[in-house]
């Protein structure tokens, strides 16, 4: 645990540095890119090394004699901390022409102050080893996210996108907490491995209280509300974390308690897999009507943790059904999806994010053209498009692939299972196509066509700390979609078989299906680079001329006759109209020389309709009624204090 623990001080080192050298903008910036990518770059080494030597790393600190603060890395909490180390040390280098503005250099500081301190608590949250120090962790998480959410926050719509996260983060931790208080309340101990010796009953309760609380973290419908609120509001590089490793902690920590609490009934395996069934298709129905590209990717998070969680509920069911192949398939392509969608989604919103930069504007229908001058985002953002819409030759394909071949081992069960295995590659099915029409879209409207403000026509591509991460990420949806053995077999080694009462894992199976892959995609280029060959051959020496397109019988067509967003989607979105509300606004045309009119639409979030008023509105609520407590008065402070100590020193 050595090198984990010098990665998380290097880490946390270069985030305190820029509070005493903030004055001087680049300097400050170039020792906190370079220390806390250090610091990433030797704790994702060591995870590596860790996951491809399974075993159990453990690490205890005692405060006071009262508890103690337990860590430990087994392959579960190693194959996690990759993702965060990879994706932030990706996000740390392209924050460095990112936050290209001296005059706001005390808030850059404190940008890198608090995303140190986020990576830092992710990665104590995968490693904690007892609800203390998980807690503990999960707090400083939520905290530190927080701060970097309201970066912007003389907007006002930023600082509500903050108090949204604050309030579900809080009230999704208050779930928590009373799980894991029935948890010690009969267990008599804060690790989690004492989970398996209590009641199944309570077993039962503990898994439904932490799911929402986790769920609340890693935004499945319709705990989400706050998540595409969150994500458009940070910097890029943080919506990058937030997105790619963040929220997974959240599907971290359903896995763990699950394996920790032994618990093979099949009720909880067809809660998750509804849930992600459910997610996944209003995340991508809600994708579809978004304007903002920024927004529009924040749903897509909530798609792709609903794939995730299809994967994981197949191997709950798989494991409650006696089948260990269905179970480890399912648990397989949902981890090996969670690092997928790492990469891919890392990759959009770094892309998302030089396209903000640089036009200033993140309304889709106010962009187009931008591959002509922008080609490095255009074409990465085209491999991340077709990454996240599941098709081969990529990285999503491969999870997506062994997640399906998980439901289809449980088509041959009988009643329950057989009939939820079937509405799981349904589901899949439904959210690719959807997905693959949304990320057209974006990329028609966004990339292609004619620029259609000015915004979008003086555009440059500089800045390379920015470009490189992004190839490196679109590197990686090639490579693991190409030769997906050796991460398929990583994914397979975080699968905490032990726990569910499994042995070794026969890895032939695998490699078989793996080498299949490899050789499709193998053919697939071949059969491309022959064809681009041959196209050389044919062109070579003749002269390619160039004329106007054929303008449908206009004879001055505008770039206001290009599709839009909204009715590129018009037609899919009018078929899911009951869950996804369509909101109109556009004054109706009279006479024969009408005035200028304009169209707005807007596509209703129903649970943020439900959740705002359920939740939010009553804790703020709350809150104003106790905000006589806070006066500026320093005695009555004082005087708190003294008697919060008082009153703990009886429970103590």
């Amino acid at each position: 645990m050595n090198s984990f623990f010098l990665s998380i001080a290097l880490i946390c080192g270069g985030g305190l540095a820029t509070l005493f050298i903030c004055r001087k903008f680049i300097l400050m910036k170039t020792v906190a890119v370079s220390v806390i990518s250090i610091g990433c770059a030797l704790g994702l080494i060591d995870a590596v090394v860790k996951l491809l030597n399974p075993g159990l790393y453990v690490v205890s600190f005692e405060y006071l004699k009262l508890f103690s603060l337990s860590f430990q890395i087994d392959s579960l909490s190693a194959f996690f901390l990759i993702a965060i180390y990879a994706v932030s040390l990706l996000a740390t280098i392209y924050s460095f022409h990112y936050l290209n503005k001296p005059e706001k250099t005390l808030r850059v500081a404190a940008n890198y102050l608090f995303f140190s301190l986020l990576i830092i608590s992710m990665a104590l949250v995968v490693t904690a080893a007892n609800m203390i120090a998980f807690m503990l962790s999960w707090e400083i998480m939520s905290l530190s996210s927080f701060f970097l959410v309201i970066y912007d926050h003389e907007s006002a719509e930023n600082r509500k996108a903050g108090y949204l996260y604050f309030v579900f983060s809080h009230v999704g931790a208050m779930f928590i907490l009373v799980a894991f208080g029935i948890l010690y309340g009969y267990s008599g101990s804060i690790l989690f491995s004492s989970g398996s010796t209590i009641p199944d009953s309570a077993k039962i309760l503990v898994l439904i209280l932490s799911f929402v609380g986790f769920g609340s973290k890693a935004g499945v419908f319709p705990f989400h509300v706050w998540l595409p609120h969150a994500h458009p509001a940070a910097p890029s590089h943080i919506s990058a974390v937030m997105s790619g490793v963040m929220i997974k902690t959240g599907i971290y920590s359903i896995v763990r308690l699950y394996a920790s609490l032994n618990l093979h009934t099949p009720l909880f395996g067809e809660i998750v897999l509804v849930a992600g069934m459910i997610s996944g298709i209003l995340g991508v129905v809600y994708a579809l009507g978004q304007h903002d590209l920024k927004r529009l990717l924040a749903y897509h998070s909530v798609e792709n943790i609903g794939i995730i969680l299809i994967g994981i509920g197949i191997g709950m069911l798989g494991v409650s059904s006696g089948k260990p192949v269905m179970a480890v398939l399912g648990f397989s392509g949902g981890l090996l999806h969670v690092l997928n969608h790492a990469i891919f989604k890392s990759l959009l919103f770094m892309g998302a994010g030089v396209v903000i930069q640089k036009t200033g504007t993140s309304t889709i229908d106010m962009l187009g053209g931008l591959l002509k001058k922008m080609k490095i985002t255009g074409l990465t953002f085209l491999v991340g498009s077709l990454a996240i819409s599941g098709l081969p030759p990529f990285n999503g394909f491969v999870s997506e692939f062994f997640i399906y071949l998980g439901g289809f081992n449980g088509v041959g069960l009988d009643k329950t299972v057989f009939v939820l295995s079937i509405m799981a590659i349904v589901s899949l099915a439904i959210i690719g196509g959807l997905a693959l029409a949304c990320f057209t879209k974006v990329v028609g409207v966004v990339f292609q066509g004619e620029p259609r403000s000015s915004r979008a026509m003086t555009v440059d591509e500089k800045g390379p700390t920015m470009l490189a991460p992004m190839l490196i990420l679109a590197a990686a949806c090639v490579v693991i979609g190409v030769f997906p053995q050796m991460f398929i077999a990583l994914a397979v080694k975080a699968v905490p078989v032990s726990a569910l009462g499994y042995g070794r894992i026969p890895m032939e199976p695998f490699i078989q299906v793996t080498g299949n892959i490899t050789l499709a995609a193998t053919i697939f280029f071949v059969i491309l680079l022959a064809l681009l060959a041959l196209r050389l051959v044919f062109y070579r020496g003749k002269t390619i001329g160039s004329s106007g397109t054929w303008g449908c019988g206009f004879t001055q067509p505008t770039t206001k006759m290009q599709y839009t967003g909204t009715s590129y989607a018009a037609s899919i979105l009018a078929f899911f109209r009951p869950a996804a509300p369509l909101q109109e606004d556009h004054p109706a045309i009279h006479g024969r020389f009408p005035q200028k009119t304009h169209y707005h639409s807007h596509i209703d979030d129903i649970a943020e309709r439900h959740m705002t008023r359920v939740v939010v509105n009553p804790v703020l609520w709350l809150f104003d009624r106790l905000r006589w407590i806070q006066h500026g008065d320093i005695h009555l402070y004082i005087g708190y204090i003294l008697l919060a100590i008082v009153v703990l020193l009886f429970f103590v």
